[in-house]
């Protein structure tokens, strides 16, 4: 048999499946209740129904619940030990499991107060940027029992269901330091349904002991993953008779059974190739799992509010920080915030100028204004264009200029509305089309890289990569093109290749200001991801020749010419010290270490040589292995913590 719990006008009610119509018990007997009396009087009890004159319900119109709406407990187990394996080596570790694994079954408790329908809405936890499902098939429990061998276990199951084990992984992996079990990221949700089929019906399907029953998992109509149940290392006779070890179980209680191989979006990460990686789960996404015998549910996710924030306790054994200074001379008082920078032009700051903490501006003309770029997260994104509408309230945000495809100059495009018009280089939009997925830089807060991480947990641990959904360019141009801003000339300048593939500088003419985008970084070093570093040079040529006296960079205080020429010198000198290095035939590793920063060492990020230097060793020779991104911040990362 099958059976559901559904929603009725004077509450839940049950009711067994014939055909396609429901058969309800009378009102006010729960399942639970029915399935306490064992197999044979659940059975009786479902003949009773379907023999009744009670009107039936058409199971195609019903709001199906849970079957078992809040159960006693909630176990889920990791009863397939491949799941395991691949989930270490997405992470990047060796798949070999411990011994413990081997001997017993794994389970932990997940959270009865949050199990919600087969077709239920699921909301992100707060917080969370890497939210996953997972696909499982449960087990409840009939009339309860204690110490049970496997086969008497077998005999205490009442039913199955489907099980999806929503998993917030960024949290699930914050907080696995503490080797206390799962917490926040796994009591989010637990969807079971969207029926309770009882053991008799699914004997077909047995093979040795185990259901093997075929399941498929979808996200948007595509194919995530696919197996079978009869998979399981451990079987739920094994998994039962373990936990009912000096305790009573309950009728009710529900026994997950771990993930299906393949069958989540964590087993498909590679933090090797982040960029294949298909994403997270976001608002609006459709998850749907389909289980042979068990039926299939079908759900939408929601985003939900950032969480209320907590305040860090101080760590007593923790090395105190060194401060981090942004020495540069500014123009104007170097604030978090908006500041006006010419007539009608503001500049928004975010000191210190380190990763992520990037600059963005404003160019009002009569009735309208154009922004230029947004920022890291939403949250601050949000907060910058709070603290424009006053001028966006009297000239409309219509246009936005986004100066290079990196994320703490896009990520917040997003919360533009759809009337503002992004325009940005051609080979700006393809480099945003084909980058990591913004909230794969999650990991630089979550994930243990060994020696390298309180380096990256200090540069990227304030931001909030969760919710954001890519937003790319409208319009694209090639080398120049020029805007109308409420009768203002504003003009777009590609002068890329250099910090990326293409790196747009916007001037002002009239107001005598120039935003630079990432080709500026002041009092904070400059990173070549790109190059040639001589076009770069070449950039700030052009830019001084703008005329340009206000500079507002990408990164940094707002400047003037002498910003740009300090920039300028800093890219020649670290040409002067490669090539140096190069003629001596040393390797890469040592001529970062031979390069004399000099009067550029106490400039904020200064391992960032190792990126510029690697790239003028390319530009020397191109036979230089060419090393991935992901390697060369682990270098960074070992040299800014020396």
């Amino acid at each position: 048999m099958r059976w559901v719990t559904y929603a009725a006008d004077t509450g839940d009610r049950v009711g067994v499946i014939g055909g396609d119509r429901i058969h309800p018990v009378p009102p006010g007997v729960h399942l639970i209740e029915l399935i306490s009396r064992g197999a044979g009087e659940l059975r009786a009890a479902g003949e009773r129904a379907l023999a009744s004159a009670a009107q039936a319900v058409p199971l195609a119109g019903a709001r199906l619940r849970a079957p078992i709406p809040r159960p006693p407990s909630v176990r889920d187990c990791l009863c397939f030990l491949d799941h395991m394996r691949n989930c270490r080596q997405a992470a990047g570790r060796p798949r070999a499991l411990e011994d413990a694994w081997y001997e017993i079954p794994a389970f932990y408790f997940a959270c009865p107060s949050s199990i919600v329908g087969p077709y239920d809405e699921v909301t992100i936890p707060p917080g969370s940027a890497w939210f996953d499902f997972e696909l499982e098939i449960a087990a409840v429990i009939g009339p309860g029992g204690r110490d049970l061998t496997p086969e008497q276990a077998e005999e205490h199951i009442i039913g199955y269901t489907v099980c999806n084990d929503w998993s917030a992984r960024d949290l699930q992996l914050r907080e696995s330091p503490m080797a206390i079990g799962q917490a926040k990221g796994k009591d989010g949700a637990t969807t079971l349904g969207p029926y309770l089929v009882t053991p008799d019906e699914l004997e077909p399907h047995r093979r040795d002991g185990r259901l093997a029953l075929r399941v498929e998992a979808t996200v948007n109509g595509r194919a995530v993953g696919s197996g079978r149940t009869d998979a399981m290392d451990w079987s739920f006779g094994e998994i039962v008779s373990y936990a009912s070890r000096g305790v009573d179980l309950l009728p009710g209680d529900v026994f997950g059974s771990g993930t299906v191989p393949g069958c989540c979006l964590v087993e498909h990460l590679s933090l090797a190739d982040p960029a294949a990686f298909p994403g997270w789960l976001h608002d609006g996404d459709v998850v749907e799992l389909a289980v042979e015998g068990l039926g299939r549910t079908r759900q939408t996710v929601r985003a939900s509010a950032p969480p209320h924030p907590l305040a860090r306790r101080r760590n007593p054994d923790e090395r105190p920080r060194r401060p981090r200074v942004n020495r540069a001379p500014s123009k104007l008082p170097y604030t978090r915030g908006l500041h006006e920078v010419g007539a009608g032009v503001w500049a928004w700051l975010l000191p210190d100028g380190g990763y992520g903490w990037s600059n963005a501006g404003l160019i009002a003309g009569e009735g309208a204004s154009l922004l230029v770029d947004t920022l890291f997260d939403l949250p601050l994104t949000a907060e910058m264009l709070d603290a424009m509408l006053p001028i966006t309230g009297r000239h409309p945000l219509a246009r936005a200029v986004i100066t290079h495809s990196d994320g703490d100059h896009t990520h917040g495009n997003q919360l533009l509305g759809e009337h503002v018009q992004i325009i940005a280089a051609e080979a700006t939009r393809a480099g945003m089309r084909h980058g990591m997925p913004p909230e794969m830089l999650t990991a630089a807060q979550v994930v243990d890289i060994g020696p390298a991480t309180p380096y990256f947990r200090e540069r990227f641990g304030a931001f909030d990569f969760s919710g954001i959904r890519p937003r790319l360019p409208d319009l694209t141009y090639d080398r120049e093109l020029t805007l109308d801003v409420g009768g203002r000339e504003v003009r777009v300048i590609d002068l890329g290749p250099a910090h990326t593939s293409a790196d747009s500088v916007v001037h002002v003419p009239d107001a005598g200001v120039l935003f630079s985008g990432d080709l500026l970084f002041v009092g904070c070093t400059p990173i070549v991801w790109s190059g040639p570093i001589a076009n770069w040079i070449t950039a700030c040529d052009r830019m001084i020749a703008t005329g340009a006296h206000t500079i507002v960079p990408g990164h940094g205080p707002v400047t003037d010419p002498d910003g740009i020429r300090a920039v300028r010198g800093y890219l020649t000198h670290v040409v002067e010290q490669a090539d140096a290095a190069h003629a001596r035939g040393l390797s890469l590793a040592e001529a970062v270490e031979a390069v004399d920063l000099d009067e550029y060492a106490d400039w904020l990020d200064a391992e960032r040589i190792v990126v510029n230097v690697h790239r003028r060793y390319r530009e020397l020779d191109p036979a230089t292995p060419e090393l991935d991104q992901l390697t060369l911040m682990a270098m960074m990362a070992e040299r800014g913590l020396s």
